[in-house]
């Protein structure tokens, strides 16, 4: 008799949540909420403070890229190892590594950025050498990207953005036996 009981309210509890469910609309295109550009570029644990870690490896720089995302632009170094230290802070003045020399560039705040990685092998051979110094970008955030140079097993660039905007810094595996560190500076504050 109890058993009977309990199947006639599963069977009726069944029967009401299927009215309720036919009763709700389809979720369509048009009654789902797209992601505002806010929600989809959140940037709330980038902010503007240095970053960094003090690590140094043997990798030497080989490569240094920039491309435009729709939330924010992107600085990629190139490493030919691992476990790479950074420091990407914002600056008031940029200055080329050993001789001091300060470097201008437009734009509304700089990034001063150390990989702790040589661009030269163990026999002083540069493994990188950019095209030029300084080249100018005009992407969304980004302005110029100065080459500052290479000294005592560190290599420093500047970035000229528009305005102080959130940035983040990270090292990537890959590829092969490589890394990259990354650095992505967002088009607002989010």
């Amino acid at each position: 008799m109890r058993a009977m009981r309990h199947k006639k309210l599963g069977l009726t509890a069944a029967i009401l949540a299927s009215g309720l469910l036919a009763m709700a609309p389809a979720a369509t295109a048009s009654t789902v909420p797209a992601a505002s550009p806010a929600t989809a570029c959140a940037t709330v644990y980038w902010g503007s403070l240095p970053k960094a870690v003090p690590t140094y490896s043997s990798a030497t720089v080989h490569d240094v890229r920039t491309g435009r995302h729709s939330c924010y632009d992107r600085l990629v170094i190139d490493l030919n190892g691992k476990n790479v230290g950074y420091s990407v802070k914002y600056v008031d003045n940029l200055y080329e590594p050993g001789s001091g020399k300060k470097v201008n560039l437009s734009g509304g705040a700089k990034l001063a950025i150390t990989a702790h990685a040589p661009a030269y092998d163990a026999k002083g051979n540069p493994t990188y050498l950019p095209g030029s110094k300084v080249r100018t970008l005009n992407y969304s955030t980004f302005r110029q990207l100065a080459y500052l140079g290479s000294f005592e097993g560190q290599t420093e660039w500047g970035l000229s953005t528009r305005a102080l905007l959130p940035m983040r810094a990270f090292v990537l595996d890959g590829p092969g036996q490589g890394s990259r560190l990354v650095v992505d500076v967002a088009h607002y504050w989010y």
